[in-house]
């Protein structure tokens, strides 16, 4: 049954939509019907997936220079106390700034081409993957460190051997939040200034009122969103097997 259970939900959401829009009787080009999009979607497979390969590798790359960066960070404030006093302010900072407000910027700065969607979706990814463990490197259990310290261990030696590993599943998480996050900056990127890309091909679609285009291409960033998270997930949980999920009570 559990395999199963992502088909149901899909079944169950496009059964209502189908509701919705027989009970509104809205116009197609308001809210087209599920058949119609899954008809544009076959009808223009070959340009949705050039475009979804467009925008998958501004995600892919956005999160493996987030996720790098957002680590390094945390070790840095981890290991040197003065930086953490630093760098957290600045985090603080770069957060109460709107990302999307840095999307022109970034376009202007790096052009129309991948680097800027990138560098959007490097910003947006950074944040939740440096807090997430740097929460987790400083809430080491305080026995594990007494006993690195009985067996006169330097601080480089508990930090790799002690607070990273026991950090590890607040890393998991950071990154599972970057894994949901990370295809709006790649789309609000596109949505600013593109020539490719889901985002780019909903802007056209929706300047031609090819409404059930525009939804095709939802569906297709909203599914590839849902495997990348889904991947990433799987991932996460071989690379943990320490770390089992506790089944919730019945009490």
């Amino acid at each position: 049954m559990k395999p199963l259970r992502p088909l149901i939900v899909l079944a169950g959401l496009i059964a209502l939509w189908q509701l919705v829009v027989v009970a509104t009787g809205a116009p197609p080009f308001m809210l087209p019907a599920p058949a119609a999009v899954a008809r544009a979607w076959l009808s223009h497979t070959d340009l949705l997936l050039r475009h979804a390969g467009t925008t998958l590798s501004e995600i892919v790359l956005g999160m493996l220079l987030g996720s790098g960066f957002g680590i390094f960070a945390a070790l840095v404030m981890a290991y040197f106390r003065p930086a953490r006093q630093w760098l957290l302010p600045v985090l603080v900072i770069s957060q109460a700034i709107p990302v999307f407000a840095l999307a022109p910027l970034l376009v202007l700065w790096l052009g129309y081409g991948m680097a800027s969607k990138i560098a959007m979706t490097t910003l947006i990814i950074f944040f939740p993957v440096t807090a997430a463990f740097h929460d987790g490197l400083r809430r080491t259990e305080t026995g594990w460190l007494d006993l690195a310290r009985t067996m006169d261990a330097r601080r480089w030696a508990m930090l790799r051997h002690v607070r990273v590993p026991a950090a590890l599943p607040a890393l998991a998480s950071g990154l599972r939040v970057a894994a949901a996050v990370a295809p709006i900056g790649a789309v609000v990127g596109e949505w600013v200034g593109s020539s490719a890309g889901l985002g780019h091909l909903m802007l056209l679609a929706n300047g031609r009122m090819q409404v059930d285009v525009m939804f095709a291409a939802l569906a297709t960033l909203a599914a590839m969103a849902v495997i990348l998270f889904a991947l990433i997930d799987f991932g996460l949980r071989r690379a943990l097997p320490w770390q089992p999920e506790t089944a919730p009570s019945n009490d």
